[in-house]
């Protein structure tokens, strides 16, 4: 039984693949963060080596061993940590070389062997090489599954040595009725908790079990609705400890300029009348005050100085520096001083 959820036309193709004994040697899963990456590679390793009658039956041994991450044949490579704990910034060769060996080797304990690379946007460029010569010349019985949340990261030579699949966020409405199906939420919560999500099922899963993942979103929002009011000191304040996390964790960072967008397409619904349509639905009264201080105009400043420094942080540009125009760029209420802000094309990134 398949866990991903709400990917038929992907799952489908996958199935059919098996039947037919014609499965790519590796693959390209794309999609946004929480979507189901890992869960449909799970899926497939167990498929690959499951010993029921319907692949993946989910009740076999070698598909509760792959569910519990305890199968020999099945391996997850992703960033690693050093002895102090600090985590590394790139997929090193090394990882890539002994993955290769492995590779090489026959299966141990099932019939076929699983390597997936887990935000493979991050192999370093000696790795992203190395692993080319091996997506060339496959062993038999081994399949390689790289999962990724921007592809366009990766070098194209990779990219055309792999069946790419892409997994979209659900509808709203889609995620909602499968949470109130799958955990009996009612529909408010449950279209709430969809939205928070942004269609991505796997978040909200993680999200009924860990309570602390709406409180530290709420908190994410509540220190944007704040610097968003703040005077100058006030954002600079915010974008100078944004750029502290920057340094500890990218991918956080990253989610919270997700925020940042969420809450200006909000405003921006609220304009046009589309209320029914919000992301931050819990915070309407909130929202719908703030909304009537912008024109549409300036909302759409607002979004393209998120995303500019979104784009700026990807491309390796001082965090801090980034993260300060973003918020020089972001009008005030009723147009506040962006007058006075600096020309973007006249800030020098270290």
């Amino acid at each position: 039984m398949w866990q991903v959820i709400g990917q038929p036309r992907t799952v489908s193709l996958l199935q059919r693949s098996l039947e037919a004994g014609n499965l790519a040697h590796a693959y390209l899963v794309a999609g946004p963060p929480h979507v189901g990456k890992m869960t449909l590679a799970i899926d497939l390793a167990r498929a690959l080596n499951c010993t029921g009658k319907t692949p993946p039956c989910g009740e076999c041994p070698a598909c509760l061993k792959i569910a519990a991450g305890k199968h020999a044949d099945v391996q997850v490579v992703g960033l690693s940590r050093d002895d102090d704990g600090a985590g590394a910034k790139l997929i090193s060769i090394d990882q890539i070389k002994d993955m290769q060996h492995d590779a090489s080797l026959p299966p141990f304990e099932g019939k076929h062997k699983v390597f997936i690379i887990e935000g493979a946007e991050l192999l370093s460029i000696e790795a992203a090489n190395c692993l080319l010569k091996t997506l060339e010349e496959p062993g038999d019985n081994v399949t390689f599954i790289l999962l990724t949340v921007n592809e366009r990261r990766l070098p194209a030579t990779v990219v055309s040595r792999c069946q790419r699949l892409e997994l979209p966020p659900l509808s709203i409405k889609e995620a909602a009725a499968r949470l109130e199906q799958d955990s009996g939420l009612a529909p408010e919560p449950a279209r709430q908790l969809a939205g928070f999500a942004r269609g991505c099922p796997e978040w909200a899963r993680d999200a009924l079990r860990d309570e602390s993942l709406l409180e530290k979103r709420r908190q994410e929002v509540d220190a944007i609705a704040t610097a968003i009011g703040a005077d100058s000191d006030g954002r600079f304040g915010y974008a100078a400890r944004l750029a502290t996390r920057y340094g500890q964790n990218r991918a956080a960072v990253h989610d919270v300029l997700d925020l940042w967008l969420d809450y200006y397409r909000d405003l921006m619904l609220l304009k046009l009348g589309q209320a029914d349509l919000l992301t931050n639905s819990d915070r309407r009264d909130e929202l719908t005050r703030l909304a009537q201080n912008y024109t549409l105009s300036q909302i759409k400043a607002a979004i393209e100085a998120v995303r500019a420094a979104a784009r700026e942080l990807r491309q390796n540009v001082n965090a801090r520096l980034a993260l300060e125009v973003m918020m020089l760029d972001i009008p005030r209420h009723e147009g506040g001083d962006r007058e006075t802000r600096p020309d973007r094309a006249s800030v020098k990134y270290g």
